[in-house]
């Protein structure tokens, strides 16, 4: 019984205890934590701490019961927060909040989020566990001063005008991209660059601290730099250029004072950026005057300078002028003791001074002047210095001796040009037409101007650069009766050779003169006289199309000077900016071309208008890249002596070759020690080309020159022929020069007189500015039929059987000696015989009569030489061409004995001259058959 109520006993008590402890389970996590409802953040950028406020805890009633007293988590609503919370006492519950990575202030400056704190539950698996009520947490990024101030522009500019003190004269601007005002906005600004004229305030406002001069200084570079509020410095600086401008001036601007022209390329833009300045006045027309001066260039302007032959051929004038003042040479020499002046592109001008003249040698003056002939020049003259204004002469043909008659003449007097005719006596003894005068600005201006005068009797027309002047003043005179008393024409003062104690020259010139010519027969057309004083330079307009309908313009004949004429100003800008200078020569002269720009306007309704001051500006021509003309072909030649003979002459230049090269610039030569320029062949034309025959001149009874008029047909070539050689002339191309000179041949009827001949080739373009090389040819002949002859041994004692065959083979090869003269090689043997002669009287015996067998044979090879036998042609192998290196050393050696045996003949006189053949002429401009002494004068004469 006690046993059973101990049972039941236990048994209640242990019911009872479970039942305690099944109560006790569910009733442990009743609470839940707890944290504040709101917290305050703030986290520096680039750190991953929060420091919020207040402290992040969660509290829970539960403890200190185990695990649900204790605080396992912090949770964040929303994963876009870069944030997370950890617990560091789950106990106490406290917690920190920290950035998951870098913050930038820069992206997102606040942030605003969800938390909740979790228990850990009921027991260690964490069931049951509750969570706190929604926290909003609000944290702020602090910003970090990292970026530095830059400007917003990378250049500042502005102009001011001189002489003013500006407050605000330009505001530059900087920004920063920190995030907070402290660091993002900019605090200060300074100028870096020293000794400057200006100051900046902390807007950066810059200001002129005195007033600018554009006379001082045009331009300022200035640099300012930049700091934000936590005094951080821009890194870069920024550059403000403050231009000067003057004080505002009308006239033209945007012009260059020089532009530089390269030959070759067509036009070129003067002024293209040329602009009107007018201050702000309104214009009603304006006109403007652009003038080229090319004074100092040549004859005015840059003109073909061609020889003034080969200028009127190529203008298409008629043949048969007389050129009076030519180029000095030994067959032209009247015009030797004149001063040149040729220093400019090879113009052939004659400078006098009233000390020289030039006396006309009678076989060069024009025979034929009938009632229609042209005289032409250019001349440069200015006022008569003197008090007393004296005639002045350029042309006068007058009575030689006994009395002073002027048949004709050209002579500038009190600035008036006049020009004197007087008409022989014929039939009826009236007054006719004998004084033209003109009275021009041209004659005494100082510039070179261009006459033609063209006579058709009794009507006389003046030319000065192409345009018509008939005089203004015609006077009469008696026909001169005809008389025996010859004539002298000269060139520069007037011949005074009768009525006075001793013949000199009067009514001297001063001034330049350049191509003096007359041509007897025919008078000169507009369009030739045209042609012959045009000039290759000059203005242009690029685009006339594209010129404003209100634009009006005028050139002059050389388009030297053109006038522009408009009532809008912008108009007239864009048609000044077509202006372009032009030079259509290959070879254009190099040097400065001086711009003169005036300009006019119209104001509305103003009595007084601005001035626009005058322009001065040059066009500075570069220089051309000069030719080099190079002669080339066979330079000997080696013919029997029937080639000379022959109907068709020998012809020299068969192998001929022209040709012209430049030397054009090559980069790498500048890092090429002494490595040329690249050559590269040219094409352009020649003016003449000069065959000269060196030593003795033609005879004109046994030799000359030969060329067939029908080889120059179609081409712009003629020829002129002289016992001097052939001079041939023209503006043509190289290859018609060629086809030319190929067809040039020598004839030698008697080639035993003079077996050995010496020519010289030079051609030149531009009257001598570009010259070739000399090119000589030597031209030496075999003697075929005396090669082939053998002596007659019956003559000749047996001793010499085998040294005479050697003899006549010399003899036949060098044909110079004549009979009774013995060889050098003849001497030599006679006298190596006559030492083996024992007997004296012998060997002399034996030494004449050698030298009568060696005259004999000279006589009968000359004879034989005269019969050449046409057949010997045939031969295509000449034997005797394994003796020319011996003949010309044997030729040299008989060539020097007869000098020195000739040398004491020769006179003074024929010494001088000589001379004078050795000095080639630039040009042969002759008559065929004209011998030299007849052009030799006494230079003692030529002074005024």
């Amino acid at each position: 019984m006690n046993m059973q109520r101990i049972s039941e006993v236990v048994l209640l008590v242990a019911g009872f205890s479970l039942g305690l402890c099944a109560c006790h389970t569910v009733k442990v996590n009743k609470h839940k934590p707890w944290i504040e409802t709101s917290y305050h953040g703030v986290i520096t950028e680039n750190m991953d701490i929060v420091q919020l406020d207040p402290p992040l805890v969660a509290l829970d009633k539960d403890a200190p019961v185990p695990y649900a007293g204790e605080i396992c988590a912090f949770k964040i609503q929303g994963l876009e927060a870069p944030f997370e919370a950890v617990v560091l006492n789950g106990t106490s519950g406290e917690g920190q909040l920290r950035a998951r990575g870098l913050v930038d202030c820069e992206l997102q400056k606040e942030y605003t989020f969800i938390i909740q704190a979790h228990d850990c539950g009921a027991g260690p698996g964490g069931t049951g566990g509750k969570k706190s009520h929604k926290a909003v947490v609000h944290i702020q990024v602090n910003d970090v001063n990292e970026f530095s101030p830059v400007f917003r522009e990378a250049q500042y500019h502005v102009a001011v005008t001189e002489g003013k003190i500006y407050d605000n004269i330009l505001q530059v601007e900087a920004t920063d991209q920190d995030c907070s005002p402290q660091y993002s906005q900019i605090c200060n600004y300074q100028i870096t660059t020293s000794n400057t004229p200006f100051a900046i305030d902390r807007n950066g406002n810059i200001r002129n601290t005195e007033k600018l001069s554009f006379d001082k200084q045009q331009q300022y570079a200035v640099l300012v730099t930049a700091f934000d509020c936590g005094q951080k410095r821009s890194t870069e600086s920024v550059a403000v250029h403050i231009y000067v401008k003057p004080v505002c001036k009308p006239g033209w601007q945007g012009w260059d004072k020089r532009v530089d022209y390269e030959p070759g390329t067509g036009s070129k833009q003067l002024f293209p950026k040329m602009n009107l300045e007018t201050c702000g006045g309104l214009l009603s027309s304006v006109r403007t005057t652009v003038e080229l001066q090319t004074s100092h260039i040549g004859k005015g302007c840059d003109r073909e300078t061609y020889s003034e032959k080969s200028l009127q051929k190529l203008c298409g004038a008629s043949s048969g002028s007389t050129d009076l003042l030519p180029a000095p040479s030994a067959s032209t020499n009247w015009t030797a003791s004149l001063v040149t002046d040729s220093e400019r592109d090879s113009d052939l001008i004659f400078r006098f001074d009233g000390r020289q003249a030039a006396r006309i040698p009678d076989q060069v003056v024009p025979q034929n002047l009938t009632d229609q002939f042209t005289v032409a020049t250019w001349m440069k003259h200015g006022p008569n210095p003197g008090l007393r204004a004296e005639k002045e002469t350029l042309l006068c043909n007058s009575d030689k001796t006994e009395m002073n008659r002027h048949h004709y003449s050209l002579y500038v007097h009190n600035c008036r040009l006049v020009f004197l005719l007087r008409r022989d006596f014929i039939q009826v003894d009236t007054f006719r037409p004998a004084e033209f005068h003109w009275k021009l600005d041209q004659i005494c201006d100082k510039e070179w101007h261009y006459y033609v005068i063209n006579v058709e009797f009794p009507v006389v027309t003046l030319y000065v650069d192409g345009v018509t002047y008939d005089p203004y003043l015609v006077t009469d005179d008696w026909p001169i009766h005809p008389s025996q008393i010859d004539v002298q024409l000269t060139v520069g003062a007037c011949w005074q050779g009768g009525e006075v104690t001793k013949p000199r020259f009067t009514q001297c010139f001063r001034g330049s003169l350049s191509g003096l010519t007359i041509r007897p027969g025919k008078i000169e057309s507009q369009k030739v006289i045209s042609c012959l004083q045009a000039c290759k330079e000059g203005l242009d307009i690029n685009s006339l199309e594209s010129l404003g309908k209100g634009i009006k313009f005028h050139f002059n004949p050389a388009q030297s000077i053109l006038v522009m004429e408009g009532e809008d100003l912008e108009n007239m800008n864009a048609a000044l900016r077509k202006v372009s200078y032009i030079n259509s020569r290959q070879f254009p002269t190099p040097g400065i071309r001086r711009l003169h720009i005036s300009t006019s306007v119209q104001c509305f309704g103003e009595d007084t208008c601005i001035s626009i001051p005058d322009i001065d500006a040059v066009v500075m021509v570069l220089q051309p890249s000069e030719p080099r003309i190079t002669i080339a072909g066979v330079d000997r030649l080696t013919r029997p002596a029937a080639d000379l003979r022959g109907p068709a002459g020998l012809t020299l230049f068969q192998d001929l070759h022209i040709i012209s090269t430049v030397t054009k610039g090559d980069t790498a030569s500048h890092h090429t020690a002494g490595r040329p320029g690249v050559q590269e062949e040219i094409i352009h034309n020649l003016d003449y080309c000069d065959i000269l025959v060196l030593g003795e001149e033609l005879r004109p009874e046994q030799e000359s020159l030969q060329l067939q008029r029908s080889t120059l047909l179609g081409k712009h070539l003629d020829a002129t022929n002289s016992t001097s050689g052939m001079s041939i002339y023209g503006v043509d191309s190289m290859s018609n020069y060629e086809q030319v000179i190929r067809q040039v041949h020598y004839h030698n009827w008697h080639p035993a007189q003079n077996p050995d001949r010496k020519f010289r080739l030079t051609c030149s373009e531009l009257n001598g500015r570009y010259t070739s090389n000399e090119f000589t040819l030597e031209i030496s002949v075999l003697h075929k039929s005396e090669a082939g002859e053998h002596v007659n041994h019956m003559v000749a004692p047996s001793q010499y059987m085998q040294v005479v065959p050697h003899l006549a083979m010399v003899h036949s090869l060098y044909p110079t000696h004549g009979p009774g003269v013995p060889s050098a090689a003849t001497v030599v043997i006679v006298i190596c015989i006559a030492t083996l002669v024992v007997v004296v009287v012998l060997g002399i015996y034996r030494i004449h009569l050698t030298h009568q067998q060696e005259g004999r044979s000279s006589d009968t090879t000359k004879e034989r030489e005269l019969d050449w036998d046409d057949s010997a042609l045939n031969i295509t192998v000449n034997p005797m061409e394994n003796f020319q290196e011996p003949q010309g050393a044997e030729e040299e050696a008989s060539e020097e004995e007869e000098e020195d045996e000739e040398d004491d003949d020769i006179t003074s006189a024929e010494s001088n001259d000589s001379e004078e053949e050795e000095e080639v002429p630039a040009a042969l401009s002759v008559k065929q058959g004209s011998k030299r002494g007849q052009l030799d004068w006494d230079n003692s004469t030529l002074t005024c």
